[in-house]
């Protein structure tokens, strides 16, 4: 589809006989925005409620109260524990019209021949249900979640607080002792330990076999190097959601830290001086999706497919690209963005004029450049995905342990 096809019409409401079909959501902040809620009932005709909960406790109760929701809206790194435990079914592919247009990141893990495809949990290793059951990169007839939303992050700083921008386009940057109290990580070890463990293999502290997939000596001495750093004070604090990330920010408690686009939303909204960083290494990525509840069959599965194939028809996708995220059906998305917008999203053109955030507000400014290039660009630039590595276990341990000293030192 180019940008001349006319817009999907979205999918034709659910027509039951026994009153209005409900379905139950459960995610994260990362997706469950009210704007979509209250848009998907009045296209699809149904209720929707959304339980909205952190990255820990979305994935334990997925696992654990499969009965307890209709949607899992997730990550592929969330997987693993909630495919193991059978909580979700198979998706069937023959039941998305739009199958042929999400894009080739989560089927093949590349946008582009020469694409680094990166470490850790590639979704296309676990897109496909294979016939054991198991889930592969090899195609078949069934998935284990619809791909949606995207993106690939990197750290955030003080534009006024840095000397010379450049350094900061390093993930070495992230551990510099200059930053001494200043600094924070995000509190999921799926997630912030890729960015401390990027930060000490650029910074020399240490390498890595697989980044992707840590032995245990290399936890060990990835979290030796965290404890250390604790010791002496450098970190100010570890947060768990955007928002809360973003108040570091605000209330002066730091200057250089793990930032999500969410984050940075709220800080340039603001007119905060923050700049995401470039690192040259490459970026920290992730991918969302949709699975289905393993409850769910006849009547609520067909409403819950209307939902799936909803997210991927193009408003909702551009809903999200005013978060700062991306969609896996982009072309559907930019009938419901403006040129600016798109322009600004994806080409990474400067804003040509001011931008709004999924609420209206504003939250691009005029002449504003995002860091890292086109969607292209960033997504051709990949060091690790978000990964639920062999030895997660241990890590948690690992990491509880860390994160639960670091909050009594402050």
């Amino acid at each position: 589809m180019n940008k001349h096809t006319p817009a999907p019409q979205p999918a034709a409401p659910a027509i039951h006989t026994a009153g209005k079909p409900k379905l139950r959501v459960l995610g994260t902040a990362i997706s469950l925005l009210e704007e979509l809620r209250v848009k998907a009932e009045q296209d699809l005709g149904i209720e929707v409620s959304f339980d909205n909960n952190d990255f820990i406790v979305t994935q334990h109760k997925a696992a654990q109260e499969p009965e307890g929701y209709d949607i899992y809206d997730q990550c592929f790194h969330n997987l693993d524990i909630v495919w193991y435990w059978r909580a979700i079914q198979p998706i069937e592919i023959s039941r998305i019209p739009l199958w042929d247009e999400i894009n080739d990141l989560t089927k093949t893990g590349q946008i582009g021949p020469s694409a680094r495809t990166g470490q850790g949990d590639v979704p296309a290793r676990k897109l496909y249900v294979q016939p054991s059951f198991a889930l592969g990169d090899t195609p078949t007839g069934r998935i284990s979640m619809l791909p949606t939303t995207h993106n690939f992050d990197s750290f955030a700083y003080r534009t006024d607080a840095v000397d010379h921008a450049p350094a900061m386009n390093s993930w070495a940057a992230l551990l510099d002792q200059r930053w001494s109290g200043r600094a924070a990580l995000v509190d999921e070890p799926a997630i912030g330990i890729f960015d401390a463990a990027l930060a000490a293999q650029a910074a020399g502290l240490m390498s890595f076999g697989n980044i992707g997939n840590m032995t245990v000596s290399e936890i060990d001495q990835l979290v030796d190097i965290l404890e250390e750093r604790r010791r002496a004070g450098f970190f100010r604090g570890f947060w768990r959601t955007a928002e809360d990330a973003a108040r570091l920010m605000i209330d002066g408690e730091t200057d250089i830290q793990s930032m999500w686009s969410t984050g940075l939303g709220i800080l340039n909204g603001s007119g905060f001086p923050i700049e995401q960083a470039t690192p040259a290494e490459g970026y920290r990525a992730w991918h969302g999706g949709l699975c289905l509840s393993r409850r769910l069959h006849g009547r609520n599965l067909d409403v819950a497919y209307d939902y799936l194939n909803w997210w991927i028809s193009g408003w909702p996708g551009a809903v999200v690209a005013r978060q700062g995220y991306y969609i896996s059906t982009p072309e559907r998305s930019r009938c419901y963005m403006t040129p600016a917008e798109w322009d600004y999203w994806y080409e990474g053109l400067p804003a040509r004029e001011d931008l709004p955030g999924p609420d209206g507000s504003i939250r691009v400014k005029r002449g504003s450049v995002r860091s890292g290039g086109s969607y292209w660009q960033r997504a051709n630039s990949i060091a690790v995905w978000n990964t639920t590595m062999d030895e997660h276990n241990y890590l948690v341990r690992r990491w509880v342990q860390l994160v639960g000293r670091a909050e009594k030192d402050i």
